[in-house]
């Protein structure tokens, strides 16, 4: 199942057996004080240049969220999806749990989003499942419902149900649904992997629609955080997600090296490309 979006120039589509998408994460003030800052004053410059480096770094798509305290994000939304959309050629990924801002900047977006997100509670199925008829959009489905993150794979799976029967009701193919199978951090519960990758293949037995994780999430607060989400990356990806939310910076290679291994890296064309672009000692 492919779940296409595009800018107003470029496509990319999502697919099992093809190349796993980086969804860049970085336009995203949570946890980063100057850029907070920055967009509480309406100052975009900061998000202009997250999309360049991203974009160069490897992201396919870009996520933007600009929601925080002191910001008026309906104002904002569409300003920011209109700013990166002129700065670089790559689909976007609108960030919000704000209807109203998401239906501004989807009236702003040229091409086909992908929106962040949809859960199983009853008032975000409510409101966001017809802005994404409404728009010919992706979206992201968010294991989670009215009592929150399920603990057990389950439970999860069950919202996935929920979800898919909900949009397809709404009119929504599935293959304009992403399921996001919650990664948590391992520092929490040491067993997070196992049911995160178990949740990963009963939803794509039992829907078979695409896959993704915010793959960073995993090593919060741990050492070598960049060591331990390139090993989930590598059993995530072979478990079967199809897109990631992360830096791409940071973990592009490891998302390289893993499509190369489960055999989404035709022979190894992209993982040799990247690794030619790597700078040679002098």
């Amino acid at each position: 199942m492919d779940t296409k979006v595009s800018s107003a120039t470029k496509e990319v589509i999502i697919g099992e057996g093809k190349p796993t998408v980086i969804i860049g994460e970085r336009i995203n003030p949570t946890g980063r004080k100057k850029m907070l800052e920055s967009l509480k004053i309406g100052d975009l410059e900061i998000v202009k240049t997250e999309a360049v480096n991203q974009v160069q770094a490897g992201a396919d798509i870009l996520d933007v969220h600009v929601g925080g305290f002191n910001i008026d994000e309906v104002k904002l939304l569409p300003e920011a999806i209109k700013l990166v959309s002129q700065t670089v050629t790559v689909p976007l990924c609108i960030d919000t749990t704000n209807a109203e801002a998401l239906a501004a900047a989807l009236k702003v977006y040229q091409g086909k989003a992908l929106i962040n997100s949809v859960s199983g509670e009853e008032h975000s199925l409510l409101r966001v499942l017809p802005l994404v008829k409404e728009y010919n959009a992706a979206v992201i489905g968010l294991l989670q419902d009215d009592d929150g993150i399920p603990p057990t794979v389950e439970k999860r799976v069950e919202i996935a149900h929920k979800i898919a029967k909900r949009a397809a009701a709404a009119g929504i193919s599935m293959d304009n649904l992403v399921i996001d199978c919650l990664a948590l951090a391992v520092g929490a519960n040491p067993k997070s992997a196992l049911i995160i990758l178990e949740t990963i293949r009963r939803v794509k037995k039992e829907i078979g629609c695409n896959i993704t994780l915010a793959a960073s999430n995993f090593s919060f607060g741990m050492p070598s955080r960049e060591m331990l989400s390139g090993a989930f990356i590598a059993m995530v990806i072979e478990a079967g997600a199809t897109c990631l939310i992360t830096d791409a910076a940071k973990y592009r290679s490891a998302i390289l090296s893993a499509d190369l291994v489960v055999g989404r890296d035709q022979r190894a064309r992209r993982f040799l490309q990247a690794f030619r672009q790597i700078p040679k000692p002098q």
